[in-house]
C-alpha cells in the first residue's frame, strides 16, 4: 500500500511539474510576440531614420523626416500592436475567414464575396491621389517590415492567436487598406435593412396605414404616405418564412440598430469661455477587445496630427492638428437601394432591363474551407449591382418567385477615393481646405464636423445617389430594377450635400439626428439614426452662454435620458399613486414599489441606480405587448424600443392608440391597461433574473460593457484573460450612449455598442486637448496596455492629447528607432 501511495505522489508531482512546464512554455511562446518598444531596428523600405516615442499610455508619437517615412512608421506600430486584428480585418474583407475557422464562417465569406469588396478595393488603388498612393505604399512597407522582423527573429508569430489559428502572413498591399475602409462602410450602413424591414412590415400589418407608427419618420415636415409593398411588388407572400441568418462574432453584418452612431459638436469663439474654438467627437461602434480604434501622433510636413486611427488604414480619421480639428458622425444618407430583378422564365441566366432581357455578369469564386471541401460560388451582377442570396438580411422574405434581389450601394465603386479624402483632410490647415479635401469621400457618408482657430463648420461628405422624382418607392422599399424611373442616375454634386459654416448661434453638432428637410429626390434620407439624444444635446448646449473643454466633456458623459423624462409621465399617467394599499409579496405591492421609485427618478441612467433597469424592462415589455398580436413573429426582430412609437400611441396621434388594443381579445384594452400589464411583465422578469428587492438593483449589473475578443472570447478559462467587462452608465438614448443588445433574454441590456473613442479639442490651448479609447493600445492580452485605458474610459477620464514631443519623451515607455537597412 505504501508503495502505491509513493507512486501516486510521484505521479501527481510529475503531472504538476509537467503542467507548470506546459504553462511556462505557452507563456514563453505567447510572450515572444510582445513588442519591445526600446529598440533600434534596421528595416527595409524606410528612407531615413525615424523615431517612435511611446508615451506613458503607449500612444506612439512618430517623428520622421518625410511623410512617407511617417506612414511607414505608422504601419510598423499598427503591426506591432494589432497584427492579428489587421489580418482578421483583411481576411474578412477578402471573404477568406473559412480558411482559418472552417465551416462556421462560410456564410460570412459567401456574403462578402458576393459584394466583391476586395476586387473593388484593388481597382480603386489607381483612383487615389499621388499623395495617398505614397502613403499607402509606405504604410504597406512598414507593416511588412514588422512581419519580416517577426519571421527573422521568431517573435512568436506576431500574436498569440496565430499559435491557435496558424495562417500564412501574406505581405500587406495598398488595396488591403482600401478594403478595410470599405469594410467599415459596410458596418456603418443600415439602409438595406431599413428597406427590407419596411417592406416586411407593410406586408405583415393588417392596416398598412399604421406603418407610420411603428416605423416613424423623424420629426419635422411630413413625408407623403407610401403605398403598401404588395402594391409595388405583387406576388410576395404576406408572411414569408425566413430562415434566420447566422451571425458570427467576426461578421461585419449586424442588425440595423448597430449600423453606426456618433456624437460631435463644436463651439465658435463667441460661445467659448477661452475665446478659442472647441470640438468634441465620440464615434460609436460595436465593442470588442481590442477596440477598433488606435491612438497615434504623426509629425507630417504640413504639421503634426494626433487622434484615432484604425489599424490597417494610414490616416487619423478623427483628431486634430495645431490649427484644425475634425470629427465624424454617421450621416444616414440613403446610399443603398435593393432592386427586385425579374428572371427570364425561359432563360434563368438573364434578367429584365428597360431594354429587354440581358445576361447576368457572372464569375466563379472558390471558398477554401478548413477541414472541409471547398465550395464554388457563382457571383452574379446586374446593372444595378451584385445579386444577393435570400438569406442575406431576410431579403428572401420580400422577393417574389421568379425574381432575385440586387444591391446598389455607393461603396461598390471601383473608383472609391475615400482614403484620399482622409489623407487630404490630415494636411488641411483650416475649414475651407478641409471641406475641399473632403469632396473625395465616397463611402461611408459621414457628417464631418470641423473647427479651425476661428471657424466651425459641418459638412455631409460622401456620395449621395441621384434618383428620379418618379421612383416607385422613393428609395424606401425594394423596387423593380427593370423600371428606368427606379434606377440611379449617378450621384448628386458635392456642393448640394448639406453644409453649415460659421452658424450665427456659434454652436453646431450632430447626434445622427435629422439635419435637413428636403423634398424627394433631394431629401438625403428618410431614415435617421436619432430622434432622442439630440433633445438632451440641445438643452445642454443652450443652457450655457459660453462653453469650455470641461462642459463639452460633461456633455459627452451625460447619462440623462430625455426619452425617459418624456415617456414615463405618459405611460404612467393613470398609475402614479393610485390603487389601494396591497400586502407585501403581491404583484400589486411590487408594482407600487416600482412606481414609487420611478416617480422620484430624474431620468439619469446611472449604473448604481435601480430605476434605469425598471424603466428599460417596462418599455421593452410594453412595446412587445403592443406589437405582438399585430405583427406576430416579426416583433422578435424589433429588438429595441422605438420611443416615437410609444409616444404616438399614448398621445393617440392619428388614432395610434389602436396599438394598445389586443385585436384577438373581446374586451377593448386601453393604453393604461397595456402599461399596467407590461409593468407586471417587467417586474416578473426582473424578479426571475435579478431578484425581487427592487431597491437593491443596479443598472450596471445588467448594462455591462461587453468588450469581448471576437475569436477567443468564448474559450473556457482563456476568456477571463481576453474579455473586458465593466459596469457602465448610459443607455440607448443618452449622450453617453451605451446601446443595449436588445431582445428578450437575460443579457438583453448588455452594453454592446458605444463610444470606443472620445476626444475633446480646445484651440485656445490645443495641447490641453484630451482623448481616450475604451480598451488599450495593444491587442496582445499579455500586455499591460491591453486594457489599461478601460477603467479610465469607464470612469469618464481622459489622457492628454498633446503634440509636444518633449512631454512624450518625458514619460515614455520606450523609444523605437527605425533606420534604413544597410546593404
Amino acid at each position: 500500500m505504501a508503495v502505491v501511495f509513493q507512486w501516486l505522489v510521484r505521479l501527481t508531482a510529475g503531472l504538476i511539474v509537467l503542467a507548470v512546464l506546459g504553462v511556462g512554455m505557452i507563456y514563453y511562446l505567447a510572450s515572444r510576440s510582445l513588442p519591445k518598444y526600446d529598440a533600434t531596428l534596421q528595416v527595409e523600405g524606410i528612407g531615413a531614420p525615424a523615431e517612435i516615442v511611446r508615451d506613458n499610455a503607449n500612444v506612439p508619437h512618430i517623428l520622421a523626416q518625410s511623410d512617407a517615412d511617417a506612414f511607414f512608421a505608422l504601419g510598423f506600430v499598427h503591426a506591432q500592436d494589432r497584427l492579428w486584428q489587421m489580418m482578421m480585418l483583411r481576411r474578412t474583407a477578402q471573404g477568406r475567414l473559412s480558411e482559418v475557422f472552417g465551416v462556421k464562417t462560410v456564410e460570412t465569406d459567401s456574403f462578402i464575396r458576393r459584394l466583391d469588396i476586395y476586387r473593388l478595393a484593388v481597382q480603386s488603388v489607381a483612383a487615389q491621389s499621388p499623395q495617398t498612393l505614397t502613403a499607402l505604399e509606405a504604410y504597406s512597407a512598414g507593416v511588412n517590415a514588422r512581419i519580416a522582423q517577426i519571421n527573422q527573429e521568431a517573435l512568436g508569430r506576431g500574436a498569440p492567436e496565430f499559435f491557435i489559428f496558424p495562417m500564412a502572413l501574406a505581405p500587406w498591399q495598398p488595396a488591403d487598406s482600401i478594403a478595410v475602409g470599405k469594410l467599415m462602410a459596410l458596418q456603418l450602413s443600415g439602409q438595406l435593412d431599413a428597406e427590407v424591414m419596411r417592406a416586411r412590415m407593410s406586408l405583415a400589418l393588417p392596416d398598412p396605414d399604421r406603418l407610420v407608427d411603428i416605423l416613424p419618420d423623424a420629426p419635422g415636415s411630413g413625408v407623403a404616405a407610401l403605398p403598401e409593398y404588395a402594391a409595388l411588388v405583387p406576388d410576395v407572400p404576406r408572411y414569408a418564412a425566413v430562415e434566420p441568418q447566422t451571425i458570427n462574432p467576426l461578421s461585419p453584418f449586424g442588425p440595423e440598430a448597430f449600423a453606426g452612431a456618433s456624437n460631435a459638436w463644436a463651439a465658435a469663439p463667441s460661445r467659448s469661455a477661452s475665446g478659442g474654438t472647441l470640438l468634441a467627437n465620440d464615434p460609436h461602434l460595436g465593442f470588442s477587445a481590442p477596440g477598433i480604434w488606435y491612438l497615434a501622433h504623426l509629425d507630417l510636413a504640413a504639421g503634426g496630427v494626433i487622434g484615432a486611427t484604425i489599424p490597417g488604414i494610414p490616416a487619423v480619421l478623427t483628431g486634430r492638428s495645431d490649427s484644425l480639428g475634425w470629427g465624424l458622425t454617421t450621416a444616414y444618407v440613403d446610399d443603398q437601394d435593393l432592386f427586385i430583378e425579374e428572371l427570364n422564365p425561359d432563360n434563368p441566366t438573364q434578367y429584365r432591363t428597360p431594354d429587354g432581357w440581358k445576361e447576368f455578369e457572372t464569375r466563379k469564386s472558390i471558398i477554401t474551407i478548413k477541414d472541409a471541401d471547398p465550395i464554388t460560388l457563382t457571383l452574379r451582377w446586374t446593372d444595378n449591382g451584385p445579386v444577393l442570396p435570400g438569406r442575406f438580411k431576410n431579403i428572401g422574405a420580400v422577393t417574389p418567385p421568379g425574381h432575385v434581389a440586387a444591391l446598389s450601394w455607393t461603396a461598390l465603386s471601383p473608383n472609391d477615393t475615400s482614403l484620399s479624402g482622409a489623407i487630404g483632410l490630415m494636411s488641411s490647415q483650416d475649414v475651407a481646405q478641409a471641406i475641399n479635401a473632403s469632396e473625395l469621400f465616397v463611402a461611408p457618408a459621414q457628417n464631418l464636423t470641423l473647427a479651425d482657430l476661428d471657424t466651425i463648420a459641418m459638412k455631409t461628405v460622401g456620395a449621395v445617389p441621384r434618383r428620379d422624382p418618379n421612383h416607385q418607392s422613393k428609395g424606401r422599399m425594394p423596387s423593380f430594377g427593370y423600371l428606368p424611373e427606379n434606377r440611379w442616375q449617378g450621384v448628386m454634386s458635392f456642393a448640394s450635400n448639406p453644409g453649415f459654416v460659421a452658424p450665427l448661434g456659434g454652436i453646431l453638432g450632430n447626434t445622427n439626428n435629422k439635419t435637413v428637410e428636403r423634398p424627394f429626390p433631394n431629401h438625403v434620407s428618410y431614415r435617421w439614426g436619432d430622434t432622442q439624444r439630440v433633445q438632451r444635446w440641445q438643452r445642454l448646449m443652450q443652457a450655457r452662454q459660453v462653453h469650455t473643454r470641461d462642459s463639452f466633456i460633461e456633455a459627452q458623459l451625460d447619462t440623462v435620458s430625455a426619452t425617459a423624462r418624456t415617456l414615463l409621465p405618459l405611460i404612467g399617467a393613470e398609475l402614479w399613486f393610485t390603487g389601494e394599499a396591497a400586502p407585501d409579496g403581491t404583484a400589486e405591492r411590487q408594482r407600487q414599489r416600482a412606481l414609487t421609485l420611478l416617480a422620484d427618478w430624474n431620468g439619469e441612467m446611472n449604473e448604481h441606480l435601480p430605476e434605469p433597469l425598471i424603466y428599460a424592462a417596462w418599455l421593452r415589455a410594453l412595446q412587445d405587448r403592443m406589437l405582438r398580436d399585430d405583427i406576430g413573429p416579426l416583433a422578435n426582430e424589433l429588438t429595441h424600443v422605438e420611443p416615437l412609437f410609444i409616444e404616438r400611441a399614448f398621445r393617440d396621434v392619428d388614432g395610434a392608440s389602436v396599438w394598445c388594443d389586443v385585436r384577438q381579445s373581446a374586451p377593448v384594452e386601453t393604453c393604461p391597461d397595456m402599461a399596467r400589464m407590461a409593468l407586471d411583465d417587467a417586474l416578473i422578469w426582473i424578479g426571475e433574473t435579478y431578484g425581487t428587492q427592487l431597491e437593491s438593483l443596479r443598472w450596471g449589473d445588467a448594462h455591462q460593457a461587453i468588450q469581448d475578443h471576437p475569436v477567443l472570447g468564448d474559450v473556457p478559462v482563456l476568456r477571463y484573460f481576453v474579455n473586458i467587462r465593466q459596469s457602465t452608465s448610459g443607455g440607448d438614448n443618452t449622450l453617453q450612449r451605451g446601446l443595449t443588445r436588445g431582445g428578450a433574454g437575460a443579457n438583453a441590456f448588455e452594453n454592446v455598442h458605444g463610444a470606443g473613442y472620445r476626444g475633446v479639442y480646445d484651440f485656445a490651448d490645443p495641447d490641453s486637448s484630451v482623448f481616450i479609447e475604451s480598451t488599450g493600445q495593444s491587442g496582445h492580452f499579455l500586455s499591460r496596455h491591453y486594457d489599461d485605458m478601460a477603467q479610465l474610459w469607464r470612469r469618464g477620464e481622459y489622457i492628454p492629447m498633446s503634440l509636444d514631443q518633449g512631454l512624450a519623451r518625458a514619460a515614455s515607455v520606450g523609444i523605437t528607432k527605425l533606420e534604413p537597412a544597410t546593404q
